[in-house]
């Protein structure tokens, strides 16, 4: 479900922009067996509770909003083992104005979105936070050589490409009580930090050094699952036009790509 929420303060707004997921895990056998329809908590009743809880409390990080969800599903449903809820927010941020910015007109940051998930037992609750679909290039300090070859390898080896990815991860947080904006945005400062710097010899190699830098700088982190797909960016011939390719003009490419992936744990 969809939900978005305006904060008014006078002439300044907040905006959060959420899509929302709710999965139960529990005893309703009887449900698919019998018909016996007296234990299930109707999916329309789920959606109301989204925007109930919604207006009776700011929604400010989406963990905590998921925690107050799962929460209160858990306590009013006596077969529901596992409360699952997974949030998108969608970013925005404040159009300028000048030397300022403007209090209530927004523009949206791009594909990127702020992700999370709350999985909520009886016992325990894990706390996952992610981002997804941010666009990330580089033009320089990026190589790939010396690589495997055989009789259908044609890719030549190179010391200075483009790398450019669309970057998805997701890590988990040792404890369901921390301050998660902050979290979320140190995370995401590092990855951005490390991807500029690192001087990469492979999307696996930054990848990893990325992912590495969270666990050793951001202490509520104990597990970061990164996704890198590779988008080419192709130099173009211009030889056949009379002209020389200076290292300047590429074609970027969809498809074909390699997808690169890996979990780093403390």
């Amino acid at each position: 479900m969809r939900l978005v929420q305006v904060r008014r303060h006078g002439d300044r707004h907040d905006l959060r922009d959420l899509t929302v997921a709710i999965q139960f895990k529990g005893h309703y056998d009887e449900s698919y067996t019998d018909g016996d329809n007296s234990a299930v908590l109707p999916t329309d009743t789920m959606k109301n509770t989204v925007y109930a809880l919604a207006a009776r409390e700011p929604v400010d990080d989406p963990e905590r909003f998921g925690l107050a969800l799962a929460r209160r599903f858990l306590d009013r449903n006596a077969r529901l083992v596992r409360a699952r809820i997974d949030l998108t927010e969608h970013l925005w941020r404040r159009i300028p104005r000048g030397e300022r910015e403007h209090g209530h007109a927004f523009m949206r940051t791009g594909p990127e979105t702020r992700t999370a998930a709350v999985q909520s037992h009886r016992r325990r609750t894990i706390v996952e936070a992610g981002i997804a679909d941010l666009l990330l290039l580089k033009s320089a300090d990026s190589a790939f050589d010396n690589f495997m070859r055989d009789e259908y390898t044609t890719l030549p080896e190179t010391r200075d490409r483009i790398m450019a990815t669309s970057l998805t991860a997701t890590w988990r947080y040792s404890d369901p009580d921390i301050d998660f904006g902050p979290a979320w945005n140190g995370v995401r400062r590092t990855l951005l930090e490390v991807f500029a710097e690192h001087e990469s010899e492979s999307v696996q190699h930054t990848l990893h050094a990325m992912g590495q830098a969270v666990l050793d700088n951001i202490e509520h982190v104990t597990a970061i699952h990164l996704v890198m797909p590779n988008k080419h960016h192709l130099p173009f011939d211009l030889t056949h036009l009379g002209l020389t390719n200076k290292n300047e003009i590429f074609v970027p490419t969809d498809e074909p790509h390699g997808l690169i992936e890996a979990t780093l744990l403390r």
